[in-house]
């Protein structure tokens, strides 16, 4: 993993006259600092997304979400994720780098990346699913003698329910179509404009001044706090992670693409068929079985091990190929 993750050479070139001056770095032309141009889409896309996205919701629709119309919340949370997360990233990656498609990584992947890397998401998922049962049953073990945790987890409690409501009203569907756009609305759209963002414009940005593990981990930080989930922040930033991860094994913005989709593709299928709630709340209210989802932790804990194992073994024999 060490050797695979290694920072390439980067060099710098400055001309005389400092007014036109660029920085050239890995065949990157840039107008400022990659770091800078990764803080500005972080700070951009947060701020316009979650603060002009819900002031303009909230002008629209009123403070009363609840009661607004489904459908024309499918659609603000729609045109939100394409105006103030997309539009920013192809509008920061053509201001900033002379190379709009590089940087993006459009590159179309090997069909076998994609499998690979798909079984990861579907050891995944269960693993992280279980993690934060684990977790939630010490946040209320802990809340139980301490009055201090108690009153945070109070606090976690409601900016929670806030999340868990907005997804129910989001995923409540009464014909196939209401599913459908459902599906378009929370899979399609979010997996294109939040990769396209994290994982094209962010992560290729720290990339080229950090070493490729830096990139992919605080850019996998920040899309976890990007989604304002308190008792999902840990299960978010791994799945940053491994679609980070993603990007940076395949060199192309397709496969976390497809991986995004594919869990939140998922997670709304399994709320259509089971219909049950828990699947999007993420709090610690629950109850559950503590030594079974530790086994179930630790089982799909070695076979996602052995999945980046078999990962790593692709490329390399790949790249062993290409010599």
């Amino acid at each position: 993993m060490e050797k695979n993750l290694q920072e390439d050479n980067k060099t710098e070139q400055y001309p005389d006259n400092i007014s036109q001056r660029r920085i050239t770095l890995n065949g990157f032309d840039t107008q400022i600092s990659p770091i800078t141009a990764a803080f500005i889409g972080l700070i951009g896309g947060f701020f316009l997304y979650q603060f002009v996205g819900g002031l303009v919701t909230f002008i629209i629709f009123g403070f009363d979400i609840n009661n607004a119309p489904v459908n024309g919340l499918r659609i603000m949370t729609m045109l939100s994720q394409i105006l103030f997360i997309l539009c920013p990233a192809f509008l920061f990656s053509k201001w900033f780098y002379h190379d709009f498609n590089k940087i993006l990584k459009f590159k179309v992947p090997d069909y076998r990346e994609i499998i690979l890397f798909i079984i990861g998401i579907f050891v995944l998922t269960p693993l992280l699913q279980n993690y934060v049962s684990i977790q939630n049953f010490f946040i209320n073990k802990m809340a139980e003698v301490s009055p201090f945790i108690n009153s945070i987890k109070s606090m976690l409690d409601s900016l929670n329910k806030i999340v868990e409501n907005s997804y129910l009203n989001l995923l409540s569907a009464q014909t196939i179509w209401d599913a459908l756009f459902v599906i378009f609305v929370v899979s399609i759209v979010p997996a294109f404009s939040e990769e396209i963002m994290f994982r094209g414009f962010i992560q290729s940005s720290f990339e080229l001044k950090l070493k490729a593990r830096w990139a992919i981990i605080i850019t996998a930080i920040f899309f976890g706090l990007y989604h304002f989930n308190p008792y999902g922040l840990v299960s978010l930033i791994i799945l940053g992670l491994y679609f980070g991860f993603a990007a940076y094994m395949s060199k192309s913005i397709f496969v976390p693409m497809i991986l995004h989709f594919t869990n939140n593709f998922l997670a709304v299928v399994m709320y259509f068929i089971i219909g049950d709630k828990d699947l999007i709340d993420s709090s610690a209210s629950g109850v559950v079985d503590i030594r079974v989802s530790f086994f179930l932790l630790m089982l799909f804990g070695v076979m996602f091990i052995g999945i980046v194992y078999f990962i790593f073994y692709f490329y390399n024999k790949k790249k062993t190929e290409l010599i």
